[in-house]
């Protein structure tokens, strides 16, 4: 474990120094240890805001597919209370989904919780929001497949499951993947909200190191972190939808 924050710092700082010192002249030795300093302490709440996302991503994507079923139900009592689901998940800031996750076990429950608890409620109530935003995306996708395509599998003897497997779902993947990378890289930023449950990220380490130095630079150095991991994100997504393009 302690060997994850030094490679942190190797890789933040190759990137971050470049970008704010090259520039400069004047700079001591004193200055760029200090800088130094920020980015390790800050290196640990970069892999708990790398935790957040990737745990995010897991649980959302797949979440989202299974509440598009249900938001496309047969059954109206099943499309009701996940349109309800999605409306409240939509239509209420994601910060204080967040409280509401953390608080309700023990307000409503009287469950005393440990503080590990803070790292789960921070991925439900993350995955639960984004799961919304993401089968509303892969519904409009699945509804954007042109009905003759389902009339063609179904002379072919298509079932519903191998309709939806062999033509519907990859058609689904090429229409949302620009909406699913807007939502990627707004997920990036949205994981500094988790600092209102107190959840030690990076946006929180940097806030509290700016406190304390009464110096803007932590916060500074934070956002090229978030520019940066969005910049790949945005370059890997793009990759991917070129990819994807080819069988169109």
């Amino acid at each position: 474990m302690k060997k994850r924050p030094v490679i942190a710092v190797f890789v933040f700082a190759a990137l971050l120094v470049p970008a704010l010192f090259a520039s400069c002249s004047g700079i001591s030795g004193s200055d760029v240890n200090w800088f130094m300093g920020v980015v390790y302490q800050l290196s640990n709440g970069m892999w708990a805001s790398l935790l957040l996302f990737g745990c995010t991503i897991l649980f959302s994507m797949p979440l989202g597919l299974l509440v598009c079923f249900a938001r496309r139900s047969r059954f109206k009592v099943i499309e009701l209370i996940t349109k309800f689901y999605i409306s409240i998940m939509r239509g209420t800031p994601l910060m204080l989904q967040l409280l509401v996750v953390y608080f309700a076990p023990y307000y409503i429950f009287k469950i005393s919780l440990s503080s590990e608890y803070r790292t789960y409620a921070a991925i439900i109530g993350f995955a639960l929001n984004y799961a919304a935003y993401f089968a509303e995306i892969y519904r409009s996708g699945i509804e954007a497949v042109p009905k003759g395509h389902h009339e063609a599998a179904k002379v072919l003897g298509y079932s519903k499951s191998q309709t939806f497997i062999k033509i519907v779902f990859p058609q689904m993947v090429r229409h949302t993947l620009p909406p699913v990378t807007n939502e990627i890289i707004t997920l990036v930023k949205d994981t500094s909200l988790a600092f209102a449950i107190a959840y030690i990220d990076m946006f929180k380490i940097a806030k509290e190191l700016s406190a304390q130095q009464s110096n803007i630079m932590p916060l500074f150095v934070a956002g090229l972190f978030y520019y940066i991991f969005n910049f790949v994100v945005s370059f890997v997504m793009g990759k991917i939808e070129k990819r994807a393009k080819r069988y169109e």
